[in-house]
């Protein structure tokens, strides 16, 4: 009966190996190095496993020397561990030098040194092909320093690793370098995006396209292996006798064009296949061409950002084909007799196509459901409880979408939702002060606990303040209480809801801003300049995320005939939106996702100031004399020209329809 330890039981081959290491009838004892922190969660997982009472955790960190196993563990195993199986690493080919340093060169090492102080019988070090880095041609398991590029972090501190095995003689070793390791033949599981993973998005994307054949260039080999392949031929050869010093290649038999890996996955996908092939030198000339483009100024920035979009990091270019071929020659023979193969990817690509469909596509949470771009949505609307929010959440629903309703009066929200039930919809109520920190993530942590998403943010809620400076110079509050709904308030829902948004790669936000921020609006300089600094936050806001698929869309909305403008009661005279019509206006920003919305004449407005600043000063000069403090605003409320309040003169009204819409 053989006893073990095993790191990184927790990772994806890690599971798969324990498993089935614990299903043996000749296994005695199984220790799992586990952090203190993920120590319940592994627990539970081992529950589920074969034989649980032949587990023990062993408290344990990679980073620590001797793994930071206490003593008293280390004087119960020492002479009682008959395999370490070292399978804790950093599987990243983006990681930076420090990090892949400290967890595969420093970790392996403190492995080694636990290894030798529990007198352990072997140490099964599991390395990388990417040990081989850019040797060209045939690498036997018998190789190792080559003189090769190591080309990545990854490469280069997998192969530090392995020498470090290599070169201690206190513990008889072996290794295995696994190919890249892609999820379960049978089931699909995998844990992360890695290798050929990373093209999944774009072979969704192109199964949009006709099915027609296509020609591409020789992009040269890769090897490629399922999960359930490496843990049985790992468990066959940590279990077979007389293998000491020796390494492993748990590779494909033979070399796989990246070509043929692309087709198998894209017809999973119903994507077009490439049926032919460009020769050998028009495909290297197409290589060398790319590599020359990328001394051109700013090629590699937009080529970058276009593969970002995609979810491909650009480093894959350089690392997607191996240009060695690695024999397996000494592994096949050691795994004679054993029912351990390698299946054909052609098998089972689909199998894993469709869990990366359901389970890893990082833009999965951009797709909606059949009733069109808002069903399903889970949309945050602020100010919900009357006029433009009101008007949306009714819409919103009416699409399919599910309005998550926030305004301070919860009675208010619970009518907006009893309407929306009543016509057949869904809505949740969520009564929160977006002025108080604690209400806006108690809010929000609610929204996930019910709803486990939130999918989109109308920031609609706003305070409208029209008063003169003159009429301000005691009144600096009405500037931190525009400030504090207006710009803080939208900010601090917008960075309670970000982290989540962009850890599903998806979110959009959409900002209720005023045709006042386009212009220079009298009496609005409170109003419009809370706006103006939330329309530059989600601009800044909006290339920061734009990589996690987050995107913001500005509305300069019209004046509209809402209880906010009601205590102005010139307003009553002018031309306004109604809070259906604005609704459109934000239902289009939710459903098109543009940059910005809004109307002729603040686009024409904007214009004007950037082309003619002097003379669109005077005009609205002019506005500001016509058109007076209200008396709530504690002006006389009396027209300079005219008849009233509720009585332009021709003047007046002339101005109100030449810039139709804005807030005099």
């Amino acid at each position: 009966m053989a006893t073990y330890l095993v790191t990184g039981a927790t990772g994806l081959i890690g599971r798969h190996f324990t498993q089935l290491l614990l299903a043996r009838e000749d296994v005695d004892k199984v220790s799992l190095v586990v952090r203190a922190s993920s120590q319940d969660k592994l627990a539970k997982l081992t529950n589920q496993w074969p034989h649980p009472e032949r587990v023990q955790l062993v408290i344990g960190d990679l980073n620590e020397p001797l793994l930071g196993v206490s003593e008293d563990a280390r004087e119960d195993l020492r002479g009682n561990v008959d395999h370490i199986v070292h399978l804790a690493a950093l599987y990243d080919i983006e990681a930076d030098d420090e990090t892949s340093i400290k967890a595969n060169v420093e970790g392996t090492q403190h492995v080694i040194d636990l290894a030798a102080d529990l007198r352990a019988g072997v140490l099964h070090h599991i390395s990388s092909v990417a040990v081989a880095g850019d040797h060209e041609g045939m690498y036997s398991e018998d190789a190792f320093d080559v003189g090769q590029r190591l080309v990545t972090p990854y490469h280069r501190t997998k192969f530090e690793a392995e020498k470090l095995v290599r070169e201690q003689h206190e513990v008889p070793w072996r290794v295995y370098r696994p190919a890249i390791v892609l999820g379960n033949s049978q089931s699909g599981e995998m844990d992360k995006i890695d290798g050929p993973y990373y093209l999944f998005p774009a072979i969704s994307r192109l199964a949009a396209l006709p099915n027609v054949p296509l020609v591409g260039p020789d992009l040269g080999d890769t090897n490629v292996v399922p999960v359930d392949y490496v843990a049985k031929a790992l468990l066959a050869l940590v279990n077979k006798d007389g293998l000491d010093g020796r390494t492993f290649h748990l590779v494909n038999p033979e070399p796989q064009p990246v070509v043929s890996v692309y087709n198998a996955f894209a017809k999973a996908a119903g994507a077009p296949t490439i049926s032919g092939q460009l020769n050998e030198g028009v495909s290297k000339g197409i290589v060398s061409l790319v590599k020359l483009s990328e001394h051109i100024p700013g090629f590699t920035i937009a080529r970058d950002a276009v593969l970002e979009r995609l979810g491909i990091p650009p480093v894959l270019l350089e690392t997607m084909s191996f240009p060695s071929v690695f024999s397996s020659s000494a592994t096949r023979k050691a795994l004679a007799g054993t029912d351990v193969e390698v299946p054909r990817i052609e098998d089972y690509a689909a199998t894993l196509w469709r869990y990366w469909r359901e389970h890893l596509d990082p833009f999965r949470a951009r797709k909606h459901g059949p009733r069109g771009e808002l069903d399903g949505r889970r949309v945050i609307i602020t100010g919900a409880s009357s006029g433009i929010g009101r008007a949306t959440a009714l819409k919103v629903a009416a699409e399919g979408g599910i309005p998550l309703l926030v305004a301070r009066r919860q009675h208010e929200l619970e009518e907006v939702r009893d309407e929306i039930i009543a016509a057949g919809g869904h809505a949740s109520v969520y009564p929160a002060d977006l002025t108080d920190e604690e209400s806006v993530h108690k809010a929000v942590d609610a929204m996930l606990a019910e709803h486990g998403r939130i999918d989109m943010l109308v920031n609609n809620a706003g305070r409208s303040i029209r008063r003169s400076i003159k009429l301000s110079y005691d009144r600096f509050h009405d500037y931190e209480r525009a400030m504090a709904i207006n710009y803080f308030g939208a900010v601090r829902l917008i960075l309670a809801v970000l982290p989540h948004m962009s850890e599903r790669k998806f979110g959009h936000i959409v900002n209720v801003s005023s045709i006042g921020v386009q212009g220079i609006a009298p009496r609005f300089s409170a109003y419009a300049a809370s706006k103006a600094a939330l329309d530059y936050f989600s601009r800044i806001a909006a290339t920061e995320t734009h990589g996690d698929g987050i995107t913001f869309t500005t509305i300069h909305m019209p004046l509209v005939r809402t209880p906010m403008i009601r205590p102005t009661k010139i307003y009553d005279a002018f031309p306004t939106k109604s809070p259906d019509q604005a609704a459109d206006m934000v239902l289009k920003a939710l459903k098109d996702r543009p940059k910005h919305i809004g109307t002729p004449a603040g686009q024409a407005i904007g214009l004007a100031y950037t082309l003619t600043p002097g003379l669109t000063d005077a005009v609205a000069y002019q506005g500001f004399r016509i058109f007076p403090d209200s008396a709530a605003a504690g002006g006389s409320g009396g027209l300079k020209i005219g008849r009233g309040e509720m009585h332009l003169s021709k003047a007046a009204q002339a101005l109100a329809r030449l810039s139709r819409g804005f807030h005099w």
